[in-house]
């Protein structure tokens, strides 16, 4: 399918659009009614198109951005490429899977990583802070991660949502991967109380940070 055209591909997309998928994602923000499966299938066999995933880009529409997210080359964008397209990310899934799927494989993340925390956006400085988590998890090394607890420490109680979550799972990442660390995190979150409500399905984790980072020691332990 390498000659496939963007009208095309906008076509199936307008052929895959359900009105109670739509409904279910505008509830989180997220202005498109396209099956995630389905919206997979069909990356999955146009495989990857750097030029097509650029013109879907351009669309400015949510399920055709999800899609180029999917079949782009992820080392393929300049930063100042991608700094661009995140603050074209309207919707939280686009920004959740630019971050996810194209920056941490991209050759530019770290650059990215400690502008976007700094940046006075605020859900650009969440971006910031999943790659940080990211880093916590994977590549530690040269990370300041007490001084990263202070800054949640004094930030996180009233910052906006999405710089919020971003923050506490940081402070969950920190307190899980690292022991040193761990009784520090773990206050922290008793003493903030964020997300401590956060109405969690059965046989979910809370994202309640004390109560995160005990459940998944508990499971390192038991491996």
């Amino acid at each position: 399918m390498a000659e496939t055209t963007v009208a095309e591909v906008m076509a199936e997309l307008a052929e895959l659009e359900d009105p109670k998928t739509r409904e279910v994602n505008e509830k989180h923000g997220d202005d498109h009614g396209v099956n995630l499966s389905k919206l997979r299938a069909l990356a999955k066999r146009l495989r990857t198109q750097q030029e097509l995933a650029c013109q879907l880009w351009e669309t400015d529409d949510t399920a055709a951005r999800l899609l180029a997210i999917l079949i782009c080359r992820p080392k393929a964008f300049e930063r100042d490429e991608l700094d661009v397209m995140l603050r074209e990310a309207r919707t939280p899934k686009v920004h959740d899977w630019l971050v996810n799927y194209v920056v941490k494989k991209n050759p530019h993340s770290e650059q990215l990583r400690l502008a976007w925390s700094a940046d006075p956006d605020p859900v650009v400085a969440s971006a910031g802070w999943a790659l940080t988590t990211e880093r916590v998890a994977k590549k530690p090394e040269g990370l300041d991660l007490a001084g990263l607890l202070d800054v949640i420490e004094s930030e996180m109680k009233d910052a906006p949502d999405r710089l919020q979550w971003a923050m506490n799972h940081c402070l969950a990442q920190i307190g899980i991967e690292h022991a040193e660390h761990r009784a520090r995190a773990i206050d922290i979150g008793e003493r903030l109380k964020v997300l401590k409500d956060y109405p969690t399905p059965p046989n979910c984790t809370s994202p309640f940070a004390p109560i995160w980072i005990s459940e998944m020691v508990r499971r390192q332990h038991d491996k």
